[in-house]
């Protein structure tokens, strides 16, 4: 029987999740959801000197918002854990003294000071120091030392690490499911740090015992963590289990291609780098939620920054990624991001939810501008102005003009359509629409019949009015505006602006 697919997204509480994160957790649902698997996630807290307070709700908030729910890990509960690396550190003290049981692992006694002397004596000699079968024997190591030498210092307090002991003789196989075969020299490795002096291990022994204590079949990383994969491979033979399959995602890039993405490009171009907006004490930095992005088109265009379906299919529902992914189509080389294209599928988002779908995110705009609701004229002006906005917000931009009137008018617009006989023609206008039913057809029929009895250009009445309603040459039909408006603010608005421009 195959075994069950679990996989785990485990970012670290040190700031706001990146979406090169975002990515890598939509990447591991994905792939969890395709072969019925289980998605965990868990906190990978043991550098507590990085430790940001909030960090770990933010992490949680993040992926409900986006609708990533973990199966499994920290506010989400689950047989497997605690999820939260600090509070596992029994577990892992358990598992080091096995190593150094099995003379996998030793005890390194020397300090900051002696390591920077070997590194120094190093550069003199035009060498790059690494602690491993090369120098360990020169150092101040369980390995250099007798065996009551090592537990004197021991029991005197002497702060020690525990280093991961590397057979050099090895070469390591290994084989990762986007970037295929690798081949690692072992001599060339370093005898890793595993646990540190104040009593807490190091990311790689924590990792691999979590995995293996959860039952983590695949690891799907960033491929800033490639280089450590050798290093877990032993670490896994170290202790007589089987290793989970590796797979290394390529990286999200700056829009103009070189680097990786960073809160500063988007500080810099002005589009965000985070799901949810992020406080400290420097500012505030964007969130996609707060922009007014919808969490699904987010994810449909993450899901597209390093994998791609072979189809020219680009928009997906999340059932429709479900069933199409895979490892296999996951590229190896990085994504370049594109701020227009994460607002472009906004838009095809926007355009697909109807007005009963949008009518909530615009009433808590229009709360925000201090505007009661009016389902009546909400829904029609969301519906009037949807199709050329790529968010929310746009509508109530385009559109204010339906819930505040002018009380000034575009300059340049004036001019083009305020002539001398404007106020003449609009007074007359006024008449005509007194007695005039107030749909759009009617107000469209009322407006040709105006131009015709007049014998004037439809510039003529045209071009003053949609001035006097909006304040300037923008928006939808005028009879349309009118219509919405009602017949009492048409006039209001008109007669203000005869008085203003008159």
């Amino acid at each position: 029987m195959a075994k069950e697919v679990r996989v785990r997204f485990a970012p670290s509480p040190t700031g706001a999740l990146h979406i090169g994160g975002v990515r890598t957790a939509l990447y591991n649902y994905l792939f969890a959801k395709h072969n019925n698997g289980k998605f965990l996630l868990r906190i990978e807290d043991t550098d507590q000197t990085r430790y940001v307070e909030g960090a770990e709700q933010y992490i949680i908030d993040s992926l409900k918002w986006l609708g990533l729910t973990p199966d499994e890990g920290v506010g989400f509960g689950g047989d497997l854990g605690p999820y939260r690396q600090s509070e596992r550190k029994e577990i892992y003290k358990e598992y080091v003294n096995e190593l150094l049981a099995n003379g996998k692992a030793y005890y390194a006694f020397d300090t900051a000071e002696e390591l920077d002397a070997a590194r120094a004596k190093a550069e003199e000699n035009k060498e790059t120091f690494i602690y491993n079968w090369s120098t360990r024997g020169n150092l101040k190591n369980s390995l250099s030392l007798t065996e009551t030498q090592t537990n004197e210092l021991i029991s005197n307090g002497t702060p020690y690490v525990i280093r991961f002991k590397i057979d050099e003789t090895r070469t390591v196989l290994l084989d990762d499911m986007i970037r295929g075969k690798i081949s690692i020299d072992a001599s060339t490795l370093d005898d890793k740090v595993l646990f540190k002096s104040d009593g807490m291990p190091t990311y790689h022994l924590a990792n691999i015992v979590d995995d293996h204590l959860m039952g983590i079949s695949h690891v799907i990383r960033g491929e800033e963590w490639l280089p450590s994969m050798a290093l877990h491979e032993l670490l896994y033979d170290g202790f007589g289990w089987e290793a989970p399959r590796f797979a290394h995602l390529p990286l999200i890039l700056k829009p103009e291609g070189k680097g990786k993405l960073s809160k500063r490009d988007g500080d810099k171009h002005g589009f965000p780098v985070f799901p949810m907006e992020w406080k400290t004490e420097e500012g505030i930095a964007k969130g996609y939620k707060q922009e007014g992005y919808f969490p699904d088109a987010v994810l449909n265009m993450l899901a597209l920054l390093g994998w791609n379906a072979g189809t020219e299919q680009e928009i997906f529902t999340m059932e429709e990624l479900i069933q199409l992914f895979s490892l296999e189509k996951v590229s190896k080389s990085g994504a370049r991001f594109s701020p227009e294209k994460a607002t472009w599928f906004n838009h095809q988002y926007l355009q697909q939810k109807s007005v009963e779908e949008l009518l909530p995110s615009f009433e808590e705009v229009l709360k925000e501008n201090g505007i009661a609701a009016n389902a009546t004229l909400d829904a029609k002006v969301v519906e009037l102005l949807k199709e050329r906005a790529n968010f929310v917000k746009d509508i109530f931009e385009q559109g204010q003009f339906f819930y505040i009137a002018p009380s000034s008018y575009d300059e340049k617009a004036a001019k083009k359509a305020w002539k001398d006989d404007s106020k003449e023609i609009l007074s007359k206008f006024i008449e005509v629409l007194n007695s005039s039913d107030f749909t759009a057809e009617v107000l469209h029929d009322v407006m040709a019949d105006f131009v015709t009895t007049q014998e004037i250009g439809f510039g003529k009445i045209g071009m003053p009015l949609r001035l006097s309603l909006v304040g300037a040459l923008q928006g939808p039909d005028v009879p349309v505006i009118m219509s919405t408006l009602g017949k009492e603010e048409t006039i209001v608005r008109i007669n203000k602006a005869i008085e203003v421009l008159g």
